[in-house]
């Protein structure tokens, strides 16, 4: 089983403009977005509590849950309800948005790095994003 605690630097990114647009988000933040090169670290503590770090030039993200417990996620103008589980070396987020749109977020680690694959449910729309482990 790979190592799934660790900091990742981003690669490269697949599809992500129009998944992007598949779930709203508008013009400007989603270029901005696209153009960033974020850092993701993944730590978990002794009481078995996750946090998931997205740091950019813009700003930083954290989630923090717990395995199987919906947790919220608040993103600029919305909170999404989600729930993480673990299946092996990959960590699967369920998203609601306050629209009831489901998106889905995959974790797939390994020794070299991490793969997050996003799926929008309701167009199909799904994106890669790539990173290296530091």
């Amino acid at each position: 089983m790979a190592q799934m605690v660790g900091k990742y630097i981003h690669e490269k990114s697949e599809n992500l403009d129009e998944y992007f647009k598949a779930i709203g988000v508008p013009y400007i933040p989603r270029k901005m977005m696209i153009a960033s090169n974020p850092t993701v670290e993944v730590t978990t503590s002794e009481d078995g509590q996750w946090s998931i770090t997205i740091t950019t030039l813009f700003r930083t993200v954290s989630y923090k849950f717990n395995l199987g417990e919906e947790y919220e996620e608040h993103m600029p103008g919305a909170t999404i309800k989600s729930i993480t589980t673990i299946e092996g070396d990959k960590l699967i987020t369920q998203c609601i948005s306050p629209d009831n749109t489901h998106t889905t977020r995959v974790y797939s680690f390994s020794e070299d790095g991490l793969i997050i694959s996003y799926k929008h449910e309701e167009s199909g729309k799904e994106a890669i994003r790539h990173f290296k482990r530091v």
